[in-house]
């Protein structure tokens, strides 16, 4: 296949594929971006300009045109092969970089597509080996084929890696789920849309800085400032909080949008779960069901208050922790019993696997330590306000009481509800596990996918008679938590779970058996 051609590629043997000429396109069309950011700094200066805008904007156009020219050499050097037991990828010039997977080992091929990629026809293809660094999870990636020619190869290597290995047949192989546009009502409900708000304010602020324009005084600025400089202090803080959240809530709701646009989760032929969302960056990740370890529901304040809820996969070859974080997701934020459903589906261990219903209870000890580490928190947080105040003023002192009037009930329901978070379980295979404050997280984890045990005290847990055992796993985030239990209760349930396990570890005192 030559650079010229956008034929699939080859059946597996020895010919070299190369990445689409396309790529030169898009290599080329990053050099308008300094223009255009140029060109709108004259807009909203007015056409005004200077020395340092100039070289500012100067030095962006070498920087991207150094980028263009990194992704040139990509493509002209870049060479890859799937053959009967390895897929090999040969690039660079200067600095020759040679890797190679053999085909047992890939645990997935996804594909991702960004806004310029799809304008030109083009995706990147990941091939994933499952090991856990995130720097090995990107290793092996074809950034520059046609949609074709990727959803060929990933079909070709999938039926390699599988040659000669029994494969499920799922009866229920279809979509499991697909995006209902009412959902949409859950992605105001996140505090990362306000957040976001304060991020962009500052970065244009440093970026204007940086080119020596004082943002308070450009025009739309001076204009706001003879409209509204007049009006009360406190009217202004809260107008200037209403326009935050409304922003943030527009943000929220586009990401949701540019997230989960498209998305579909879908069984498919094999044993695999593929799940397909984006508008803008369209992604499709792979998931093999039979590295599927487990599940995990996430309750985060303020979805959980909408009786919402995310799905994520415990699963071994998804990479680091980064890349594990982006492609667990099975779910969009959604319905809380839409996640149930799905999960009931998506793993058939019974259709109450990952509610918290039901769980075994924790000491009542565990709540005081949440309680305590409430009052702690009010004290310190109210102690600001009024140690300033033995300075500055009694009006300090007034704020730093009223602070701690508020935190204190505010807080103590927070303590009280993670409390109620807390419980643990075995329901056949697997090990249940809840707990959180601003979000609830329960996850279901195999029992047979439980490698070791870590058992951690803090001083506080010492003194309440506690203890946190962590279920380690090569699957998901490492270390599964049941958080606060007696020492009984520990060992008891590590020992039933993983019979065995962790006996060898376990003192015991004579004539105690």
């Amino acid at each position: 296949m030559t650079p010229d051609t956008t034929a699939p590629p080859q059946a597996a043997g020895h010919d070299w594929g190369r990445l689409n000429s396309r790529l030169l396109l898009v290599n080329l069309s990053f050099l308008g971006a300094p223009l255009a950011m140029f060109l709108a700094s004259l807009v909203l200066t007015g056409g005004k300009t200077n020395l340092q805008v100039v070289i500012t904007f100067a030095s962006l156009f070498v920087t991207f045109l150094v980028i263009s020219g990194i992704g040139l050499m990509r493509l002209f050097t870049t060479r890859y092969r799937l053959t009967e037991d390895r897929f090999e990828i040969h690039t660079g010039l200067l600095f020759r970089s040679e890797r190679s997977i053999p085909v047992g080992r890939i645990r997935g091929v996804d594909l991702t597509a960004n806004p310029v990629h799809r304008i030109f026809g083009l995706t990147t293809l990941r091939i994933d080996s499952g090991e856990q660094s995130d720097t090995a999870a990107r290793r092996l990636a074809l950034d520059g084929i046609t949609k074709a020619d990727a959803l060929e190869l990933r079909r070709r290597i999938i039926t390699l890696r599988d040659a000669g290995r029994s494969r499920a047949v799922a009866d229920n192989d279809g979509v499991i789920s697909r995006l209902d546009w009412s959902w949409l009502r859950y992605g105001p409900l996140t505090v990362w849309g306000v957040g976001g708000v304060f991020i962009a304010a500052g970065s244009a602020y440093r970026t204007l800085n940086e080119m020596k324009i004082d943002p308070l005084e450009l025009g739309i600025v001076k204009d706001l400032e003879r409209r509204f400089g007049s009006v009360p202090l406190w009217y202004g803080i809260l107008v200037a909080v209403v326009v935050i959240v409304a922003l943030g809530v527009v943000g929220s709701t586009a990401t949701f949008i540019e997230n989960w646009a498209g998305y579909e989760l879908r069984r498919e032929e094999g044993g695999l779960l593929r799940i397909r969302r984006g508008l803008l960056i369209t992604r499709s990740v792979t998931i093999e069901e039979r590295h599927l370890r487990g599940l995990e529901l996430v309750e985060p304040i303020p979805l959980r208050w909408a009786k919402g809820a995310k799905l994520n996969a415990v699963a071994t070859g998804l990479g680091g922790e980064d890349e594990n974080r982006r492609r667990r997701a099975l779910t969009s934020p959604t319905p809380r019993a839409e996640a149930l459903r799905v999960a009931a589906e998506v793993l058939p261990a019974g259709s109450g696997l990952i509610a918290r219903e039901g769980l075994l209870p924790h000491p009542r000890a565990a709540l005081w330590r949440r309680i305590n580490r409430a009052l702690m928190w009010s004290a310190l947080i109210a102690a600001v306000p009024v140690g300033l105040g033995l300075w500055l003023g009694s009006w300090l002192i007034t704020t730093g009481v009223i602070t701690a009037v508020v935190l204190v009930p505010l807080l103590v329901a927070f303590a009280i509800n993670a409390y109620r978070t807390l419980g643990h379980g075995l329901r056949g295979r697997y090990l249940v596990t809840s707990s959180g404050t601003f979000a609830h997280r329960t996850v279901a984890l195999q029992r047979d996918a439980i490698i070791g045990w870590k058992i951690s005290r803090t001083p506080f847990q010492r003194r309440a008679g506690l203890l946190t055992v962590g279920a380690t796993t090569a699957a998901g985030e490492g270390a599964y938590h049941v958080h606060d239990l007696t020492e009984g209760q520990g060992i008891a349930l590590a020992e039933t779970s993983v019979p065995g396990l962790l006996a060898p570890f376990i003192e015991r005192t004579p004539g105690r058996g």
